[in-house]
């Protein structure tokens, strides 16, 4: 009977193990992870401009109209995966895209906008990352889809694709622009 119980913790344990990572693997979307910032305002911040730190800028900065508000840097392989499709929305698109450049070396990240592009209407430099603990950014890429109004209205983890840009953002930013009255 002792040597039985002995076998019994560790079998109910295990089992235990695999319930909870079935129940986990169930998840619908692995990406959507959820956010206190939902329909609420960007946090208050002050930070320098990437590259010119005499220059800085503030959320009423990004106030004005509908646009998305992407968390980038250069140690993530991903961003470079998308980086492609933020140029042909910055082109193509009638929206401001403005940047977070994370936790990131400056040099670098001017280099790498100068061989890649620069999608961004503004880019901010958030070096300690501050901005980003305070929009709970788990890592890079992430996308916000802002109001007029500086409200986070939706956040994206992950690479912006095609098809996240044609099923989750487009339809999100005309409703968004027709609340607004078009601006």
């Amino acid at each position: 009977m002792i040597v039985a119980r002995r076998f019994l913790v560790p079998l109910f344990g295990f089992l235990g193990l695999v319930t909870v990572l079935a129940l986990g693997f169930r998840l619908q979307d692995p990406h959507l992870l959820p956010s206190q910032m939902l329909n609420r305002p960007l946090p208050a911040f002050n930070l320098p401009r990437l590259g010119n730190p005499s220059k800085t800028w503030s959320e009423k900065d990004l106030y004005g109209k509908v646009s998305l508000l992407n968390v980038w840097a250069t140690w993530c392989p991903s961003c470079v995966h998308e980086h492609p499709q933020l140029m042909r929305i910055s082109r193509e698109q009638d929206i401001s895209i403005f940047g977070i450049n994370y936790n990131d070396d400056t040099v670098k990240a001017l280099a790498w906008l100068q061989r890649y592009g620069d999608p961004f209407q503004l880019n901010i430099a958030d070096h300690d990352g501050q901005l980003a603990i305070d929009l709970g950014v788990y890592g890079a890429p992430e996308t916000f889809l802002l109001d007029a109004k500086g409200i986070i209205r939706y956040r994206h983890v992950g690479v912006v694709d095609e098809q996240v840009w044609a099923d989750i953002f487009t339809p999100m930013i005309a409703e968004l622009n027709r609340q607004d009255g078009g601006s």
